[in-house]
């Protein structure tokens, strides 16, 4: 095991921090040989075999070309549950974490009738976010959109493995259609959509863009809120009065993003901050 450890060392050494090698290593040792990240001292003379060595190198070579790990082992942890990923979706971020966290501390400190609440997701990929609010709510209806085929099956398969029951629809959010497609009245409605403008690229990391779906990531450098006013109009006819829009953001775009809510007619409007103090959650009330 410790020539196998060294070898993943020297080809990853250059490529990422020393910090993140030894977390890739954990993660392997883990997933691949069923060894505790506690047993790797105790257990460091241990053998692998030739077909765990063989997966170890194939992996390797995949982190050498900067794929994800989440995207090699094709999962990915969000809010203590697992989610299987793949191209088609983006890898769920500890951002959105923050997002549900606010959603489900609104749900469970203001609606005591939660088993009416009606919960509808716009732009779903993976699924993480309603998921997530199906487990943590599970007395609320939630309904999930997205306008690809291929994330709608992972969300549908996540679901399934997480045990929850979610209504799934293919929905272009920014057709005329979209309004006939969720008939429906929501108490509350989310949506962490592309918002990315292009001209960030250049200060993104490859991994991300080589491998995470653009679909979901990029917008135009002259409509950044694209999607964010499309949804806006949406939910002031489909959200109840009282009822409450969130968003994921672009912390460039807070101030923004604020004013179109507000300039629709959206009542409350408050703009949160993540964890490292960035402008990343809008709260808006019908």
């Amino acid at each position: 095991m410790t020539d196998t450890i060294h070898y993943i060392e020297q080809s990853l050494q250059g490529i990422f921090p020393t910090s993140e090698i030894r977390c890739f290593i954990r993660i392997l040792m883990e997933q691949v040989c069923n060894i505790a990240p506690h047993q790797l001292l105790i257990d460091k003379d241990k053998q692998l075999s030739d077909s765990q060595k063989e997966k170890l190198y194939q992996i390797t070579e995949r982190l050498k070309q900067a794929e994800p790990i989440q995207y090699i082992l094709e999962k990915s942890d969000f809010y203590g549950l697992e989610f299987k990923v793949n191209k088609n979706v983006l890898i769920p971020r500890p951002e959105t974490e923050e997002l549900v966290e606010h959603i489900v501390k609104y749900v469970k400190s203001n609606k005591a009738d939660a088993d009416k609440l009606n919960i509808l997701d716009i732009g779903t990929g993976s699924g993480c976010i309603a998921i997530t609010l199906a487990s943590e709510l599970p007395q609320a209806k939630v309904t999930a959109v997205d306008i690809s085929e291929e994330a709608l099956h992972v969300a549908q398969t996540n679901a399934q493995s997480n045990q929850v029951n979610i209504t799934f629809k293919k929905v272009d959010i920014l057709s005329n259609e979209a309004y006939a497609s969720i008939p429906e009245a929501y108490d509350v409605i989310v949506s962490n959509p592309p918002y990315i403008m292009e001209k960030e690229k250049e200060a993104m990391h490859s991994n991300v863009l080589t491998h995470e779906p653009h679909l979901a990531l990029f917008v135009p450098d002259h409509d950044p809120l694209r999607f964010y006013k499309a949804i806006a109009r949406l939910a002031k006819e489909k959200l109840n009065k009282g009822g409450k829009l969130y968003f994921e953001i672009n912390a460039q775009c807070g101030n923004e993003t604020v004013a179109m809510l507000q300039e629709e007619g959206f009542e409350n409007v408050q703009l949160l901050q993540d964890i490292f103090g960035k402008n990343r959650i809008t709260e808006a009330t019908k």
